[in-house]
């Protein structure tokens, strides 16, 4: 027992002694004597709280904390003053540092020892911080928020259970994966906004890839439409964000159904093949001219865009459920709603395999739909790029699916 005492004494100086080291570099130009708090305080201030965590009794650790606060509270507004300062960090970091070693001497160890760890970086990278701010714009701030309330205040609030007559319907899982298809369009935004927006078609192809692959398709066509010159880069990065886009149908299925990834794995790398040679030969036949145009995505997380893929899921898993007993019906389905958007069918797929549904018939839907998304993207092309571009990205789809195909069959 004493040596348990002697340990969690020793953790809470070593708290105090780390936020000091911290504290002591981030104001070492300072002159000795006009630092309120440095490396030998700040060990002390950790010491101290775990001396007061061994005494007995709530209400004395809170007189103690109490006690330590008022007269350390003073000599900052003194420093502040002096220094003209409105700051109040080294303040909460001494109560901090306080706190987490008499937290050392009552609670579990590991936790607190995690806490310092963590109190010291966020004290460290107060530059980083400070500059992420001022880079952060509305619209990455205010869809940040918006996903933070789908998923910590609403998705815990919504039932987990299915709640229509055909037990297709469950409310928290719909919303579990709209939120998923928000997290990794929010990814992809990020990815291309931190890099730049004009570092070149190919990084925004795959970054926006993640995001949405159509999107990329024809607002990438029509640059290539505009200026023929630029046709081999604007397919490189329409090829680079249909793997993207397959590649994100396999992460998302496989992260509902596991199982799914050896069946689907393997078929979707054979159906990428063909688009990464065709990538690598449009890359090497690129003509280099000039500034590239790059994507811009929009807002990833719109409500009202992630509310309408809610309904569409939706919609697809009630027709998913009455029609899995037909292959003929599922299958149909699936190309239907791959015209739209290839997403919903998969979550849904995903989702009755890991209710009894066949992983041959579950695959082989996520595959239709793939290949009913990737006509659509091709007739996009032909539409908004001209014949040259359509028909050769038509060309490179045709034989992706057929590749999945054999692969996937031969498989099975």
């Amino acid at each position: 027992m004493d040596l348990e005492l002697l340990q969690r004494a020793g953790l809470a100086a070593a708290i105090g002694l780390l936020i000091g080291i911290e504290r002591g570099w981030q104001e070492r130009e300072a002159k000795d004597g006009a630092r309120v708090a440095g490396i030998r305080t700040f060990t002390l201030i950790g010491l101290l709280g775990g001396i007061a965590g061994l005494l007995p009794g709530d209400i004395t650790l809170g007189l103690c904390l109490l006690g330590f606060a008022l007269p350390f509270g003073y000599f900052e507004w003194q420093r502040a003053s002096q220094a003209e300062s409105v700051s109040v960090t080294g303040f909460i970091a001494g109560l901090a540092t306080f706190a987490l070693g008499a937290y050392a001497t009552r609670g579990n160890m590991a936790v607190a020892a995690a806490g310092g760890v963590v109190m010291a970086a966020v004290l460290a990278e107060r530059q980083l911080m400070h500059s992420f701010l001022q880079r952060l714009t509305w619209v990455e701030l205010r869809a940040a928020l918006l996903l933070l309330v789908m998923t910590v205040v609403l998705l815990p609030l919504l039932p987990d259970r299915a709640l229509d007559p055909w037990g297709a319907l469950n409310p928290h899982q719909i919303w579990l994966m709209t939120v998923l298809v928000g997290a990794v369009s929010y990814a992809g935004y990020i990815a291309v906004h931190v890099a730049g927006e004009r570092r070149g078609l190919l990084f925004a192809g795959i970054a926006g890839g993640v995001a949405t692959s159509t999107t990329v398709t024809w607002t990438f066509a029509r640059l290539a439409k505009r200026n023929p010159a630029a046709t081999s880069e604007v397919m490189t990065a329409i090829l680079a964000a249909w793997v993207m886009s397959l590649w994100r149908v396999t992460a998302l299925a496989v992260t509902i159904a596991p199982p799914l990834l050896s069946a689907l794995a393997p078929a979707m790398l054979a159906a990428s093949a063909p688009l990464l040679v065709g990538a690598a030969w449009a890359w090497r036949a690129a003509e280099k001219k000039g500034e590239s145009e790059s994507l811009k995505l929009s807002d990833p997380v719109e409500l009202s865009l992630m509310l309408r893929f809610a309904l569409l899921l939706a919609g697809i898993m009630v027709l998913a459920k009455l029609l899995s007993g037909g292959e003929n019906e599922l299958f149909a389905l699936a190309g239907i709603s791959g015209l739209l958007d290839v997403d919903p069918i998969t979550l849904s797929m995903a989702r009755e395999s890991n209710e009894g549904l066949s992983q041959f018939l579950a695959v082989s839907t996520i595959l239709i739909a793939s290949a009913s998304n990737a006509l659509a993207k091709s007739v996009l092309a032909v539409i908004f790029g001209g014949w040259r571009l359509g028909l050769w990205l038509s060309g490179l789809a045709v034989a992706g699916a057929a590749a999945g195909a054999l692969v996937f069959f031969t498989a099975s």
